[in-house]
């Protein structure tokens, strides 16, 4: 089976969106400047790092407020975030019609987990949104984080690392790229 991995940019003071996030707004107030690194005024080791993120994909976790944000006008269209992969959306209440990409898991994580890594086969399991990777985390079955660190300071919006419980979470570096566009994209394996 393929690894869970979280992929977020995120600000130097731990936010992965900006305050007063909203359908106009799906990463906040000046949260765009996150994904800068994603466009053209992305280095080529910026754009290797994405390019590896997208061969790797199999299916994606989101939770149904980003779906909410993004699915639709002015969103991804009937898309998801990674085009045609299958998206599995954690949510109590499934929308009584969606775009084909998506399947609604209504009993947790650790299904979704499952569900996605039985579609993704030995490709990797990609987690949307910080709900999703601190669910996961939580549960002990988050296997790799990417952070692409923006230096930034927003100030507010969604953090990537609330609600991890207790307990201390060991992880091991296993990557840094200095990519030149002021980004520094950094992956670590988690250690259970």
């Amino acid at each position: 089976m393929g690894k869970v991995a979280s992929s977020m940019s995120m600000s130097l003071d731990g936010y992965v969106t900006g305050p007063h996030v909203s359908r106009q707004h799906p990463l906040g107030e000046g949260g765009e400047v996150l994904h800068d690194w994603l466009g053209p005024t992305g280095t080529p080791a910026d754009h290797a790092v994405l390019q590896e993120m997208v061969d790797g994909a199999g299916t994606i976790i989101m939770g149904r407020r980003s779906y909410d944000l993004c699915v639709g006008d002015g969103g991804w269209g009937d898309g998801g975030p990674a085009g045609d992969v299958p998206c599995f959306v954690l949510t109590h209440n499934p929308p009584a019609d969606a775009p084909k990409v998506f399947t609604f898991v209504t009993d947790g994580i650790t299904s979704a987990i499952k569900q996605a890594q039985a579609v993704s086969g030995d490709r990797v399991v990609g987690l949307h949104g910080a709900t999703a990777a601190q669910q996961a985390l939580a549960a002990g079955l988050l296997d790799e984080i990417q952070v692409h660190l923006v230096p930034v300071l927003l100030g507010g919006g969604v953090r990537l690392f609330d609600l991890l419980g207790a307990d201390p979470v060991s992880l091991v570096r296993d990557r840094v790229v200095e990519a030149g566009s002021g980004v520094t994209h950094l992956r670590f394996h988690v250690t259970r």
